[in-house]
């Protein structure tokens, strides 16, 4: 299982509230992943949310495509960015060796456990040989939901370690980090960043 049904109707009812509470995007992440990157390379961004981090990567001359799982949020995406953003759950990604960059923020949080080593083959077959891979996780020690009913798999560093150790990747690594989230709690972050083997 990709996904978990009440977490994405969540994000269905409250598309519009989600998307337009002025979030910023994470400029300094984006550019250290964008700086693994050659100029214009291509790139998919996986939960693109209101947009505005697939925004800043256009801005800066990339071939960016942005998705997202439901179609609301899709729709208001589209509305920021005025190109196409298609709605794509993580387990219907069968591309292959398609893309320079994938960029996954705040988003693979919500696969239940079980079901991410199968997303992330997904993801890392989508790579090219060479490509980079961002992903941010609410660090955790068991799965578990929040306060509006939305599934975390809640990893630790260690325990996501050991799921991406199962590809061939050629570097993973993992920072640390408080911050908060759209429940205005404070937060653990684990932010990875991964290299495919060229």
């Amino acid at each position: 299982m990709s996904h978990d049904r009440d977490t994405l109707r969540f994000y269905e009812m409250e598309a519009a509230k989600y998307t337009s509470r002025g979030q910023e995007p994470s400029e300094s992440r984006i550019a250290n992943f964008l700086s693994q990157l050659q100029p214009g390379a291509s790139i998919l961004e996986l939960g693109c949310g209101g947009g505005q981090d697939s925004e800043f990567m256009l801005a800066r001359g990339f071939d960016v495509r942005p998705t997202d799982g439901t179609p609301e949020i899709a729709h208001e995406a589209e509305k920021r960015l005025r190109i196409p953003v298609a709605t794509l759950l993580f387990g219907d990604l069968n591309e292959q060796a398609m893309y320079d960059g994938v960029w996954a923020n705040a988003c693979l949080l919500h696969i239940p456990r079980a079901g991410l080593p199968d997303i992330l083959a997904r993801i890392h077959a989508a790579l090219k040989p060479g490509g980079v891979f961002y992903a941010s996780f609410k660090a955790g020690e068991a799965e578990g939901r929040d306060e509006f009913d939305r599934y975390y798999n809640y990893p630790s560093e260690s325990w996501l370690r050991n799921v991406y150790a199962q590809l061939a990747w050629a570097s993973v690594s993992i920072e640390a980090k408080a911050g908060g989230g759209y429940d205005n709690k404070p937060t653990e972050w684990l932010h990875v960043m991964a290299t495919k083997r060229p």
